[in-house]
């Protein structure tokens, strides 16, 4: 749950950047309620909760706890993850994802596109994406939201969303 992590965060750190829930809303007609979820960069639990609330079983993993994303997953069953990874492993996520051969969503900035090696990702396994109107407002390692200086979106596969490119309206809670 937010604000439950007693693991100090690193403050400062270009992957301190908490996801807010309305960040969800773009995904949520995609995900089926009888899913479950894994949330394998946890953070501080807010995208954990706010997929509890909305009746969602969600397993929640971060590397912070012990649970590297890169190395395990968990015992119990799990049909999705949703997450945003940290950005200096998002090469690294990317392929974990694909190459555990089931749904995902990653929430990444818009320069995932770049680089040879994701592209060759992409044109291997596909990929739809889906773009916002404006960017998130993250939390932040000084505990206060802060529009970031990047653009995001949620880069998934196996999710059969209707456009390999698709526009949301972000609506900020």
């Amino acid at each position: 749950m937010p604000g439950e992590c007693k693991i100090p965060m690193k403050q400062g750190s270009s992957d301190d950047f908490q996801t807010p829930p309305y960040a969800l809303n773009p995904l949520l007609e995609y995900i089926p309620k009888d899913w479950v979820v894994w949330e394998c960069a946890a953070g501080e639990g807010y995208l954990s909760a706010a997929l509890s609330r909305l009746g969602y079983e969600v397993i929640s993993t971060d590397i912070l706890t012990g649970q590297d994303f890169l190395k395990v997953q968990p015992t119990e069953h799990w049909d999705i993850i949703v997450t945003n990874p940290p950005y200096k492993y998002k090469q690294q996520f990317l392929q974990r994802c694909y190459h555990l051969g089931k749904p995902f969503a990653l929430l990444v900035p818009l320069t995932t596109f770049e680089t040879g090696k994701r592209q060759a990702l992409f044109k291997r396994y596909g990929a739809q994406v889906i773009f916002f109107d404006k960017r998130i407002n993250f939390m932040t390692p000084s505990g206060e939201g802060g529009g970031a200086w990047f653009a995001t979106a949620w880069f998934t596969w196996g999710m059969n969303l209707e456009h390999d490119m698709n526009w949301e309206i972000l609506e900020r809670d």
